[in-house]
């Protein structure tokens, strides 16, 4: 190994077997040969990397994309087909917590089993007993059987075990939710504890603000191959970016399929062309009808209708619209509101000075948005036409929803432009 490195993986695979009817007993292994039948499925395709000692490093990947799989074959749980892992000094690993434990045997007594399972003698686990039990906050249950334990008291146990076994190298898979927030906050701040003290950690998680803030470098995996390995910040700005980018195809795909049973549906009845100067004063749509709204879309830059919808980039909401009684002139608005009903823009031609005075039956009328400021989320889009007093003709609440996926990173609805600076 290089001098200073704590893990080396190179080049390593790992295929399984999948079988897709397995006979579970000879019986019927010898009756029904065609029930083996399996697939050979490689969910490590030649993944390398290197850790320093002392340096924290997240996985992070969708689910089934081969983070838990590479930890696994860290912690010598399976081995690879191909290529070498070599990793110096004692491992510790937090990945099924509690495995060993002993439901009928006391919180004390499973507490030397699982120490010995991580390596330690006897009097190793006899000179860190206290310190174990002090750090689960079980006093008061450690001489009951584990069996009577709480979920959560069960894993505070085994957290507290497998953090104290003075381990060169720890190994941590989706299991840091543990206990309630106290706990939660005192098992991170032992976890930079010893990797203050030159302890080597590899973490997977969904969760990429920790592997961003905890860790110094990321990878980044996807079906199988370790797509980048950097400092953790840009790995997770790409990772979410990818992810972005999956959100924004199934959003469309489910708009695409919503639209065909919409479109294979059987047409409702409309109102006569002649009903003019009536009033509905349903919740979502309601006017006196002079002039109806037939149809309201938003569209990208290349002139297509979505309702998917990319933040930081144009679009223009477009409004179809059918006069039945000629008014002077017209107002139209719009507004944008969250699922709960909170506005976050509403606007008219008239409040942006703008006059259409009457001079067809049919029309178009567009808003050019620039730049979209929403962050990632699902939005309403109302609109309107009125008279220049108000008087609503055709008002329509919740006319469409459509979804946002941004790449700004900021929480609550609106995206402002910024620059930090340090004086």
């Amino acid at each position: 190994m290089k001098e200073g490195n704590a893990i080396e993986v190179k080049n390593i695979t790992k295929s399984f077997k999948v079988y897709l009817d397995k006979g579970r007993t000879l019986k019927e292994k010898m009756l029904f040969s065609n029930r083996r039948r399996y697939e050979e499925r490689q969910v490590i395709k030649g993944i390398s990397f290197e850790v320093k000692r002392g340096e924290a490093i997240g996985l992070i990947g969708h689910n089934g994309c081969g983070k838990s799989t590479t930890l696994k074959l860290l912690t010598k749980i399976m081995y690879p087909d191909s290529g070498t892992i070599e990793m110096k000094g004692r491992v510790s690993s937090l990945i099924e917590l509690g495995a060993g434990f002993h439901p009928d045997m006391s919180g004390r007594q499973n507490i030397y089993t699982n120490a010995a399972i991580f390596g330690l003698t006897r009097k190793e686990i006899d000179e860190r007993i206290e310190k174990i039990i002090a750090f689960s906050e079980l006093e008061d249950y450690i001489d009951n059987p584990v069996r009577t334990y709480s979920s959560g008291m069960y894993m505070r146990l085994a957290f507290s075990v497998a953090i104290n076994v003075d381990a060169d190298i720890l190994l941590i898979d989706e299991i840091l939710a543990v206990g309630d927030a106290n706990f939660q906050a005192k098992c991170f701040n032992w976890l930079r504890e010893l990797k203050a003290s030159g302890v080597t950690i590899v973490i997977v998680s969904h969760d990429t603000g920790t592997i961003e803030r905890f860790c110094n470098k990321a990878i980044w995996i996807n079906d199988g191959v370790a797509m980048c390995y950097d400092e953790s910040p840009k790995v997770v700005d790409a990772y979410l970016q990818y992810m972005n980018g999956k959100k924004i195809e199934q959003l469309i795909k489910q708009d695409e399929n919503n639209e065909e049973i919409s479109n294979n549906k059987q047409p409702e009845e409309t109102a006569p062309e002649n009903a003019i100067d009536t009033i509905d004063f349903s919740a979502n749509h309601f006017g006196l009808n002079n002039i109806i709204i037939e149809d309201a879309k938003v569209k990208n830059n290349e002139g297509k209708s979505t309702n998917v919808l990319v933040g930081g980039e144009e679009y223009t909401i477009e409004i179809n619209y059918k006069v039945n009684h000629p008014l002077k002139e017209y107002v139209f608005g719009i507004g944008i509101y969250t699922l709960e009903g909170e506005c976050l823009m509403g606007t008219n031609t008239q409040l942006d000075r703008l006059t259409i005075p009457h001079t067809k039956m049919n029309g178009i009328i567009q808003c050019k948005l620039a730049m979209l400021p929403l962050l990632t989320g699902k939005y309403a889009l109302n609109v309107a036409v009125v008279d220049v007093n108000g008087t609503p003709m055709d008002f329509y609440r919740d006319y469409l929803h459509f979804d946002v996926v941004a790449h700004d990173r900021s929480v609550g609805y609106v995206r402002i432009e910024r620059e930090w600076i340090a004086l």
